[in-house]
């Protein structure tokens, strides 16, 4: 007898004589025992009958979702405004789920197993695994090896998934199919995919979710839409990514129709970030438009609102795309919201279009008297568009009486403008407004400030507000190279080479390609040769680009000294460098090979919501510029760094490559404990730790336990115990209580100054981390 199992209709099967007989026997067994073979009898069967799962030839297998390149900008202040709060769906990603089809799962009846031995092993198989951890799961399982088959290790994984024992079944699904009897079963893989991804599992459903596109078959549409939507509800940095690349292969692979909760959730998910960050999705969001009117689907208001606010923050505004979907909302009957007017407002800005603006504006009273503060912020910047400056600050000062308080995007725009007027005066009025507000950030208007003095000239005024902003706020590179360059054109050289030394010695600060240039020329145009050639050598060395006029001069000095100009062509990796690459590599980083392993790439990816990552990524990519991909070296000395970049493929790293990164997975070096000092174990914390509330120390790494073994014995013998558990592959080890004295007094000297503000509020984890932490007890016996 066959039972068809699905989660949609119950229908209770009676209980077979056979079966009674078998419960007869082991009757002296556990009341769990019973329950089990209860929950046997009751096993459920479809009403819902889905088509044959179709099948797909191997040339034309999908490739796993590639990576998105996500780049952050620095000195955005005046637009990281809370307008993807204004989307409100009123949508739920699960609502028509349960009318998509799933295929059926066959199982044998338990009763209809002819050997009484094996009926008792699998029962007792049943009770017995949900109630184990991963190793000892696969332990037991392993010791039933000679005898388990697929109708028994199907039979108990519709058993675990019954009784909501999912990560069970997982395991019992991986381990069976590492066994040479192992057919692949697409219902059954269906079915476990479908109820990891309802716990939001997203990884555990996306391994089978790609196990069945392996075996050339179409997942069902279940599959597709409940692995979105575990994607969509996870908070991990990349998920969306991920999530757009199932809803397309959804639609192009599977040939299904996504329902309209699906089309909403996602297109929710596209605008829920402030504007910089979500306008890398617009072609997406028009794609998901698209759908939804070839297919007839409602069209809610927020969807119209949300795409002309994704195309208001586009570099190059689309003017006639915005005019033709306020036509399309005026013919389905919707007006434009608030919320559409101030978009509209926006791309008037960067179009610096007057008469619109007005025309908006008009239409934004009629909602409220007093507009929201970034409507005034953009009413500032059309008018400095068309070069209307004091304009410009009328509407500052109108803001300023309506709303009764002033926003740090409203300050550091009206500051923009009136430095780049060259209005002076009225910038010092304004930015002494802002200084004695107590706002922060203060950085983009001071660096604002020092451009506009340099233009002038006037670098008295110019030295007077680099001390101001020394006492007010921590600087950075830009407004270091600022100063810098005003020191060299005014002739200050030795007070320019102390800066330039602070500089280079400060990590938080550190030196540049702009900042090298200037000290270049001014030790080439004061005649200063010799340390010419070492700021020549540190410029050849770290691959930043010459200035062609100071190349010039240059190339006759070296002449004359040297018979070959010096040009390494070769790269070595420096003590800090390698240092920095295993305390990394310990954290997470990742390291992508060639087919035969020869040249590897340095893949760094840090967390954009993460601050103190925001400071180490600036610090890791001027300490590898020179090894960093052209794509990734900004052409015009910007800061705005991306939160992912790469290295150049080399050999350089093949020793890194075969010690932490062998066969593609994440290793622990059996020497590791050799290599743990004190800079390495600073890095490992910046990038992939974590110090909680309490002050304990987490550190995170994927190993195995032999290496977590010999991490923990190298921690001992610097005097500190330490705490490990463990979870799969991902260890988390602990140092807690007083070992963090120890710890501190360690990686101190290495920490970065400006990661120093953020380790006291455990503000330096990636998000999924934070989340894995919440979990973890490590006053409890140790899982090591």
């Amino acid at each position: 007898m066959v039972v068809r199992v699905t989660t949609r209709g119950i229908l209770l099967l009676p209980l077979p004589v056979s079966l009674s007989n078998s419960l007869f026997l082991f009757s002296s067994s556990s009341s769990s025992m019973r329950s089990t073979f209860t929950l046997f009898r009751n096993l459920t069967l479809s009403t819902l009958h889905s088509p044959p799962p179709r099948t797909l030839p191997f040339r034309l297998l999908p490739t796993r979702f590639p990576r998105l390149q996500a780049a952050t900008d620095q000195w955005v202040l005046h637009e990281d405004l809370p307008e993807h709060d204004f989307f409100h769906f009123e949508v739920e990603p699960e609502a028509d789920q349960k009318r998509l089809p799933r295929p059926e799962v066959e199982v044998m009846e338990l009763s209809e197993v002819p050997e009484l031995w094996r009926r008792s092993r699998v029962a007792w198989l049943c009770k017995e695994l949900p109630a184990h951890k991963a190793g000892t799961l696969i332990r037991i399982l392993n010791a039933q090896r000679k005898w388990l088959r697929q109708e028994d290790a199907t039979y108990i994984i519709m058993h675990c998934l019954r009784i909501r024992e999912n990560d069970t079944a997982f395991r019992v699904y991986k381990w069976m199919m590492q066994r040479s009897w192992y057919r692949f079963d697409f219902a059954l893989a269906t079915r476990l995919a479908d109820y990891m991804g309802k716990e939001r599992k997203f990884a555990k459903c996306r391994e089978v979710f790609d196990d069945i596109i392996n075996q050339g078959r179409v997942p069902s549409e279940s599959t597709f839409h409940i692995l979105v939507v575990a994607y969509l509800s996870s908070p991990v940095q990349g998920c969306l990514d991920e999530a757009c690349g199932i809803f397309h292969r959804m639609i192009q692979l599977g040939g299904y129709h996504p329902c309209l909760s699906l089309h909403n959730s996602l297109f929710k998910a596209l605008v829920n970030k402030p504007g910089n960050f979500s306008k890398q999705y617009l072609k997406q969001a028009e794609f998901i438009y698209h759908r939804m009117v070839t297919t007839g689907c409602h069209v809610h208001k927020d969807i119209y609102g949300g795409l002309i606010w994704l195309h208001s923050y586009q570099d190059s505004i689309d003017k006639e795309r915005i005019e033709a979907l306020r036509e399309e909302m005026l013919h389905a009957g919707i007006d434009e919201s608030k919320e559409v007017l101030v978009s509209i407002l926006r791309a008037c800005a960067r179009l610096g279009e007057v008469d619109e603006a007005d025309k908006t504006w008009s239409k934004l009273l009629q909602f409220e008297s007093n507009p929201p503060s970034q409507a005034f912020v953009y009413k500032m910047e059309v008018y400095s568009k068309v070069g209307m400056p004091m304009k410009s600050l009328e509407v500052f000062r109108e803001m300023q009486l309506k709303l009764g308080n002033t926003s740090v995007a409203a300050y550091n725009k009206i500051i923009e403008i009136l430095c780049k007027a060259q209005a002076s005066e009225f910038a010092e009025s304004v930015m002494t407004d802002f200084v004695n507000s107590g706002l922060k950030p203060l950085t983009p208007s001071y660096v604002y400030l020092l451009n506009m003095y340099f233009n002038l000239e006037s670098h008295d005024k110019l030295e007077e507000v680099f001390s101001q902003c020394l006492e007010n706020c921590r600087p950075n590179t830009a407004i270091y190279s600022i100063y810098l360059d005003s020191l060299v054109k005014v002739g200050k050289l030795d007070k320019a080479e102390d800066i330039f030394s602070q500089m280079f010695r400060d990590a938080s600060i550190g030196v540049n390609a702009r900042s090298c240039n200037i000290i270049l020329h001014g030790y080439l145009y004061s005649g200063n040769n010799l340390k010419a050639e070492k700021i020549y050598d540190l410029m050849c060395q770290k691959k930043y680009d010459i200035d062609a006029p100071l190349m010039e001069k240059l190339d006759f000095i070296l002449s004359l000294r040297r018979k070959i100009i010096k040009k390494p062509t070769s790269l070595k990796l420096s003590k800090e460098q390698r240092e920095i690459l295993i305390g990394m590599l310990l954290g997470g980083l990742q390291i992508d090979s060639d087919d035969q392993r020869k040249n590897h790439i340095i893949r760094f990816d840090f967390d954009g919501n993460s601050e103190s990552h925001y400071v180490l990524k600036s610090h890791i990519h001027r300490q590898f510029y020179e090894w960093l991909h052209p794509t990734f070296k900004p052409s015009d000395d910007s800061e705005n760094i991306p939160v992912k970049f790469c290295t150049i493929a080399s050999s350089h790293f093949g020793f890194y490559a075969e010690q932490f990164w062998s066969k593609g997975q994440p290793t622990t070096p059996k020497l590791i404990h050799r290599w743990l000092s004190p800079c390495v174990l600073a890095y490992w914390y910046m990038y992939g730790g974590h110090r909680n509330s309490s002050g304990d120390v987490l550190l995170k790494i994927k190993a195995n336990r032999e290496g977590v073994e010999n991490i923990v014995k190298k921690f001992k013998a610097m005097s500190i115990d330490c705490k490990v558990k463990g979870k799969g592959k991902v260890f988390w080890i602990g140092i807690l209580g007083s070992n963090t004295t120890w710890f501190w007094k360690l990686v101190e000297p290495y920490i970065l100054e400006d990661v120093r503000d953020f380790t006291k509020a455990g503000v330096n984890m990636m998000g999924q981390d934070l989340m894995e932490t919440q979990d973890i007890n490590f006053n409890s016996e140790s899982d090591e």
